[in-house]
């Protein structure tokens, strides 16, 4: 008799349609396609790691995307939606050009069944945090209909403006949680990079339990350096990731590391530490 992880092996990638188990943890993990990286896999491949390992979706890939994930049963579980880390939604000049290709990515992530589309804030580069604030809830009040109107949620993804994004203004949960209030929205929500806010506030149970309701989906990787979680890290996932379920959360949890070792086997290591 083969379980489902060796019927997968056995099989290979002829019989896509082979899912390996679901994960026993509670929490609905993903990836971004960086996991992957030091091994030679197509997206067809990686889809086919994926589902393998009880993977349910994959973070940051357009519609081009979406057959192969389809293919094997995976979600495409943050859409770009065509704002930039430089170039973001706390500049008004910058609006006309990003809502039509927010709108874009929401009608595709609807028509998907992709729950989330990412939003950049942007450079500070000479606008303050209040005038920030003030263009980035603007723009957000103008779309958040249709948002709410396809069931997409729209994730600001907060990083850190220390070490690798310098003048990038959702650099703090206070911040990007004061935008979900002013927009009030079921469909605006934060994207929660635990990377991110580790390097810039620390103290990530307490600030989660205190967001949680702002809270859409959640980044993972180790500090310092941003590869895998593991013993070599700082920040320690398991009561993380116990306090993150602990709290009824239903959304996803996708690595976004880059390994220093055997990706895949990084990958099961990962994925068990996140098995709360």
């Amino acid at each position: 008799m083969l379980g489902g992880v060796g019927l997968f092996h056995v099989l290979g990638a002829g019989m896509p349609s082979v899912r390996a188990a679901a994960r026993p943890g509670r929490l609905k993990q993903a990836v971004c396609q960086g996991v992957f990286k030091g091994i030679k896999l197509d997206l067809d491949g990686m889809c086919r790691e994926a589902a393998r390992l009880g993977i349910q979706g994959i973070d940051l890939v357009g519609p081009s995307a979406f057959p192969t994930l389809k293919k094997y049963g995976l979600v495409p579980t943050m859409v770009p939606g065509g704002s930039g880390i430089k170039s973001g939604i706390n500049d008004r000049n910058n609006h006309a050009e990003i809502d039509r290709k927010m709108r874009e990515a929401i009608e595709a992530a609807s028509a998907a069944g992709a729950p989330n589309v990412i939003v950049l804030a942007g450079d500070r580069q000479g606008i303050t945090d209040e005038q920030g604030m003030e263009n980035s809830v603007r723009f957000l009040n103008n779309i958040k209909a249709l948002a709410e109107d396809k069931r997409v949620t729209l994730c600001i993804e907060l990083l850190n403006s220390k070490v690798n994004h310098p003048g990038y203004m959702a650099d703090r949960t206070a911040w990007g949680a004061a935008v979900c209030k002013q927009v009030n929205s079921p469909r605006v929500k934060l994207l929660y990079d635990i990377y991110h806010m580790q390097i810039m506030e620390g103290d990530i149970i307490r600030t989660i339990r205190d967001n949680i309701q702002h809270i859409g989906h959640f980044h993972t990787a180790g500090n310092p350096g941003r590869h895998e979680f593991d013993e070599t890290q700082e920040i320690y996932y398991p009561p993380i990731c116990k306090a993150i379920a602990d709290l009824g959360f239903t959304g996803y949890l996708a690595h976004e590391y880059t390994p220093t070792r055997q990706p895949l086997e990084t990958l099961e290591k990962m994925l068990r530490i996140c098995d709360v």
